[in-house]
């Protein structure tokens, strides 16, 4: 008995190698920046079709300064299911996404990475807890070692994380975070700023009602330089959908344009639209939607082939990554009014 538990457990571990073995081998070999996809210009492309949007719900996209590590959010349809993924570049050729080390105990959910602007910090919340337990949802860091690899992730701490939940960091170039808290007392989400001061967080300031406006506003990202924030906000009286990208630019002064939709380039009627990035040049706008092309809705007759098609790839309905030109940006601040 024993010795066919070994053999069974040893016939287990070989399927298990040849099953990942062709798993890589059949990943396809992308070299050049952004995974060699093609650029896009002012009109959104889905990113990395089959790759980094594959039909499961990914989002939140970051990537390192020097262009060879990118981290994503992807979820398993509605289930509450996810995790971060991580891909980088080994021997001039992109890895496969696997879900990063540090995310991978399933008793966990992970999401929402950024970069630092200096590329030696990685933040992300989670769940978890420095007691191993799971927790409110906090901000998290890991940061690059001198061999240049990620280290286990550490709390960022007080007064950042409280005992609510907080979301979606981002950085300015002087280590300002933007992120979201939960406040119980108004059961509501709100986008909060903290300065870094001699290498501590000052006390959080809530944001003025130009960025916490509408009915709900969430997923906040701030330029590093700190002269806009992309904001999605359900509830406006000029929305596409249910929630939509809205910009608000800053002065000199610290004062806040109103806010302003960013259109149909990234704007849709599906209402799914909550996670914003830049690439780390600034040249191109990453963002989240669950649209659905009409051309996917034009099949005279469903087949078993042609239906599971549609569930197994992007643009069905759950979460895609797209990119743009950042142009619009510079477009939209000519109308700030302040």
């Amino acid at each position: 008995m024993i010795k066919r538990l070994i053999y069974l457990a040893f016939v287990f571990f070989a399927l298990s190698c040849s099953n990942t073995r062709n798993n890589t081998e059949n990943f396809p070999a992308l070299t050049g920046n952004y995974l060699g996809q093609e650029l896009p210009g002012d009109s959104a492309k889905l990113f990395a079709p089959g790759i980094i949007s594959t039909g499961m719900a990914d989002r939140d996209i970051a990537i390192t300064p020097d262009g060879t590590e990118l981290f994503f959010t992807r979820t398993i349809g509605t289930s509450g299911i996810f995790t971060i993924f991580h891909t980088k570049v080994i021997n001039n050729e992109w890895s496969k996404p696997e879900v990063f080390e540090f995310c991978r105990d399933t008793r966990y959910k992970n999401t929402e990475p950024f970069v630092s602007g200096d590329g030696k910090k990685l933040l992300f919340v989670s769940n978890r807890s420095e007691a191993d337990t799971v927790a409110s949802y906090d901000i998290w860091v890991s940061e690059k070692d001198e061999n240049n690899n990620w280290t286990q992730p550490y709390n960022l701490g007080k007064p950042v994380n409280t005992d609510q939940n907080e979301f979606f960091p981002t950085l300015t170039k002087d280590g300002t975070i933007y992120y979201n808290h939960f406040d119980p007392e108004s059961g509501d989400e709100f986008i909060y700023r903290s300065k870094l001061v001699d290498g501590k967080y000052s006390t959080p300031e809530k944001l003025n009602e130009k960025i916490n406006g509408g009915r709900a506003r969430f997923n906040a990202f701030i330029s590093p330089d700190e002269s806009f924030i992309i904001i999605p906000t359900f509830g406006m009286p000029d929305s596409y959908g249910a929630t939509d990208y809205y910009i608000v630019f800053r002065d000199n002064e610290d004062n806040w344009s109103e806010p302003i939709n960013m259109g149909d380039q990234v704007n849709s009627s599906n209402g799914q639209e909550w996670s914003a990035s830049l690439s780390p040049d600034g040249k191109y706008l990453f963002f989240m939607s669950a649209r659905i092309p009409e051309n996917n809705l034009t099949i005279s007759a469903f087949t078993s082939d042609n239906f599971n098609e549609l569930h197994n790839s992007p643009q069905n309905g759950l979460s895609d990554i797209y990119w743009v030109k950042s142009g619009l940006i510079d477009e939209l601040r000519q109308k700030a009014k302040f």
